[in-house]
């Protein structure tokens, strides 16, 4: 057994900064400042519930709750979406392609019942869900907010580093929310500035 570099109580500080993050995104959402596209944040929101289900039917603890702030934080962008009816990212029809195989692959996971599988097929959910506001992001950075993603890597990192028995139910989630994360971030930051410098010539 690997000997964790962080204490495991960590993982609960990692899952509230990521919360956090989505608090603000949220909050940014109300106050009309971001538009979420409410498929890819909805399916955010089951996604890494469903995970972090099969998680804990696999034994794992603390280091759950990650996957667990993944699906609850999207959870309240959705209801912050509500509040205010021309907060949200108009639905494409992308989107429904997206959201439908991310379903497809719950569906799936529902069909075979096991762990491990769960898992995976959580992530090619939660990876589907990722793209519409992926490509929002790409196209539109104005209307996203990096701070949420950034605070979702960094939480995963700290939760990352309590993990002592590296098997595929205690990391796989969490490394892969580290890559989804760290990828919309540094879409928003790159195309943001690229926006800025076009503007300014």
């Amino acid at each position: 057994m690997l000997k964790a570099m962080l204490n495991p109580n960590f993982a609960i500080l990692g899952s509230l900064i990521a919360l956090l993050g989505c608090a603000t995104y949220a909050w940014d959402t109300i106050k009309g400042t971001t538009s979420p596209n409410r498929v890819g944040w909805s399916l955010w929101a089951i996604a890494p519930l469903v995970a972090f289900a099969a998680e804990v039917s696999q034994g794992v603890k603390l280091q759950s709750l990650i996957t667990f702030a993944a699906g609850f934080g999207p959870l309240l962008v959705l209801l912050a979406s509500l509040v205010d009816k021309k907060a949200f990212w108009k639905i494409k029809p992308f989107d429904w392609y997206c959201a439908g195989f991310s379903l497809l692959a719950l569906l799936l996971w529902w069909k075979t019942g096991k762990g491990d599988l769960a898992i995976l097929f959580a992530i090619f959910a939660d990876l589907l869900a990722c793209l519409p506001t992926a490509t929002k992001a790409y196209t539109n950075p104005e209307t996203e907010s990096a701070n949420a993603f950034l605070a979702g890597v960094i939480g995963v990192v700290i939760t990352l580093f309590t993990i002592q028995e590296w098997s595929f139910a205690n990391c796989a989630f969490p490394i892969y929310l580290l890559s989804a994360n760290a990828s919309i971030a540094g879409i928003i930051i790159i195309r943001s500035r690229l926006q800025t410098k076009r503007s300014a010539l």
